[in-house]
């Protein structure tokens, strides 16, 4: 199905009836009881790829069809997903709040994870938590991040990042009281048309450096490495930005750069998500931020529940611990950044983990 929103341009939505919807929280309530309920376990998440085969098949077909191609928005949408039987507690307001225990909305959320790819975290990110908060935190409003509610600049996920993640999942549990949060999505496909071809070449150049932010620590010393834009095949390109935290390198790059900033913000489309949506963005191809909100600390604003997608798992095994689904945030030093070689193989590997942190 599709749905017209804004610029009356089209995105993929898929919405569940009532029966669907029903043997979907049937399914998610039998995973809530799968090796004890812990989310961040591997047996857990190795559970949650086996009942995404029991989902409703219309469901998979749309997450199957969507891997494939992501279409002109690379964006899917997904409605009339189930919240569970439970009151909703409320809206958690603590920095890095992430979800350890299986709920309806977190089974859910890993199960169409586990239909794109393989679910992943950051150890640098909320401590490596595979669900995590996506709230407003009070005194971080005008922070450029998941915490903040000031408007959220367009950037891929963790542009940054070697192993940046390759779909981004936001689901719905709380919508904020105004409504006027709106998720903003824009591609490169829609993108494409309104770039002149002198800003098309500076993008393709490897002109621009992207900041890592503070959690994500690198090595003393380390130099951010060149990359380019737009890579990939130049009539499909993939894009890899961030308007707060890339920048150029040279005039022409800096041009480009804000020209690619002005077409985000003529092109791009937002979707308000309720409660029972999930929205999936292509990070490859897609952009994503937000509108403004007003954040109350009420219990009731706007609360999402997050997790990134690797389609391909076995390229960053060089990062995870015991193969499983965490990458070290060191990461960034040795692939995404330049700085002094390790002297043996056994430096690669010496790493230091924090502890995990409890979420609610």
């Amino acid at each position: 199905m599709s749905v017209l929103l804004d610029l009356h341009e089209e995105i993929t939505v898929v919405t569940l009836g009532t029966e669907e919807s029903d043997a979907l929280a049937g399914v998610a309530r039998r995973l809530c009881t799968r090796a004890d309920g812990r989310v961040d376990n591997v047996g857990w998440v190795a559970a949650a790829g086996e009942a995404w085969e029991e989902t409703p098949p219309m469901l998979r077909q749309a997450v199957r069809t969507f891997r494939r191609d992501s279409g002109r928005h690379g964006t899917l949408l997904l409605r009339g997903l189930p919240l569970g039987s439970d009151p909703l507690p409320p809206t958690p307001n603590a920095d890095n709040s992430v979800q350890r225990t299986a709920t309806c909305p977190a089974a859910v959320l890993m199960m169409v994870a586990s239909g794109l790819g393989d679910p992943v975290a950051f150890m640098a990110e909320k401590s490596g938590a595979l669900v995590q908060d996506v709230v407003p935190v009070p005194d971080k409003e005008t922070s450029q991040s998941n915490a903040g509610s000031v408007p959220l600049m367009f950037h891929t996920e963790n542009a940054f990042h070697a192993h940046r993640p390759d779909y981004v999942l936001l689901n719905c549990l709380r919508a904020d009281q105004d409504g006027s949060a709106g998720l903003r999505v824009v591609s490169v496909r829609a993108l494409l048309p309104y770039l002149d071809d002198r800003t098309r070449e500076a993008l393709w150049a490897e002109e621009f450096v992207t900041e890592p932010p503070p959690s994500f620590a690198t090595r003393a010393g380390a130099e951010g490495v060149p990359h380019a834009v737009l890579h990939g095949h130049e009539d499909d390109p993939e894009i890899r930005v961030d308007l707060v935290a890339t920048r150029p390198m040279t005039r022409r790059a800096g041009s480009a750069l804000a020209r690619l900033r002005d077409c985000c913000e003529a092109v791009s489309l937002s979707v308000y998500l309720s409660p029972g949506d999930l929205v999936v963005v292509d990070n490859r191809s897609a952009l994503h931020g937000r509108s403004a909100f007003r954040a109350r600390y009420d219990g009731y604003d706007r609360w999402l529940q997050r997790t990134f997608v690797l389609a391909d798992l076995r390229r960053s095994r060089r990062y995870r611990s015991q193969d499983g689904h965490v990458l070290n945030s060191w990461d960034v030093a040795e692939s995404s950044w330049r700085s002094t070689a390790p002297t043996s193989t056994r430096d690669i590997f010496t790493t230091s983990r924090s502890p995990e942190a409890e979420g609610w």
